[in-house]
């Protein structure tokens, strides 16, 4: 089968997400990432509890630390042979998982991206401090009508826009805590079925977050973009790109802009052919979301060891292959 291998952002995160791969052979990069960042990295992935792993900067690291984790036993990321029992033919990520995503397809090197996610963390949590933000979940209401409402908003004065474009019925709206709050209010009144607050800490891709762009792209100039082996499916526009400096770029809209996934999930299966999709962190969001995007494909998560294996045996199974002894 064609795998994509799709990475959630931020708010996939828990307490405790690390342990069940603490010790195995990707917990290196545990240490790698502490080297790094000057950050206790094991502890946010083994220790922390929720309002410490709730700051972004603590919340993405973290996070993307641990699909580092997951990659180097899912696809030999980091490891001596640089092999594993999957190999990607195309990626995408998330938000956040933009970062790791760039990194499995080879544009990115570990160091890299931990740096860049570090620095992106740092930038996003000083400008989140300086203008306090706040992001919810419209469901069941169709992607322009909560554009609408967001758009009708702003022009009486509110900041608030769609920001993260999930599903058909799933659009994340985002920016001042009074303007996500009129926004919900709206979108019931227009027939959303519920409106559900998301926890984060800040009104992420919207213009709010301007101030982190000088910092973050500050670091993006000192990184290195390879070709890459595989493509990685953009959040800015949802066409697949290979490596390349122009990735930087995109990496600075993201920031301001929305997050187009409900495109970006057909894009991988339907143009890039994958009939297996596996979500690789914590959490079960993005193949909830494959679900409804993508229903022909094969579908499964991997935020524990154990489904490593269930994966690639029901691969093997769906492929018409005998399991492995």
């Amino acid at each position: 089968m064609r795998a994509g291998l799709m990475f959630p952002g931020q708010g996939s995160h828990r307490p405790g997400m690390g342990r069940p791969w603490a010790g195995r052979p990707g917990w290196d990069l545990v240490g790698r990432a502490a080297e790094i960042t000057g950050r206790d990295v094991a502890a946010l992935l083994l220790d922390a509890d929720e309002p410490t792993l709730r700051r972004t900067e603590n919340t993405q690291l973290a996070t993307f630390v641990l699909e580092l984790v997951i990659l180097a036993e899912l696809t030999g990321l980091g490891t001596d042979t640089g092999t594993g029992p999957v190999t990607p033919v195309a990626c995408a990520g998330h938000s956040l998982g933009e970062f790791t995503a760039l990194v499995a397809a080879g544009v990115l090197s570990i160091d890299d991206g931990i740096r860049l996610v570090h620095a992106r963390g740092t930038a996003m949590r000083e400008a989140a401090a300086a203008e306090p933000g706040a992001m919810s979940a419209v469901l069941g209401l169709d992607q322009d009508e909560v554009e609408d409402v967001a758009a009708g908003l702003r022009a009486d004065g509110a900041r608030v826009w769609a920001a993260n474009l999930n599903a058909p019925g799933n659009v994340v709206v985002s920016g001042t805590p009074d303007g996500v709050a009129r926004c919900g209010e709206e979108a019931v009144r227009r027939g959303a079925l519920r409106v559900v607050g998301l926890p984060v800490g800040g009104a992420f891709h919207t213009p709010l977050m301007a101030p982190a762009l000088g910092p973050l792209e500050a670091v993006l100039e000192t990184a290195v973009f390879a070709d890459g082996h595989a493509p990685v499916v953009a959040n800015v526009d949802a066409e697949p790109h290979g490596g390349g400096p122009d990735w930087r770029g995109r990496l600075l809209r993201q920031l301001t802009g929305p997050v187009q996934w409900s495109r970006t999930v057909p894009v991988l299966t339907e143009r890039l052919g994958c009939d297996l999709l596996l979500e690789v962190g914590p959490g079960r969001t993005l193949t909830g979301l494959a679900k409804r995007l993508a229903p022909r494909a094969v579908r499964a998560d991997i935020g524990e060891p154990d489904r490593i294996a269930d994966v690639v045996l029901r691969a093997d199974l769906v492929a018409g292959r005998a399991p492995a002894r």
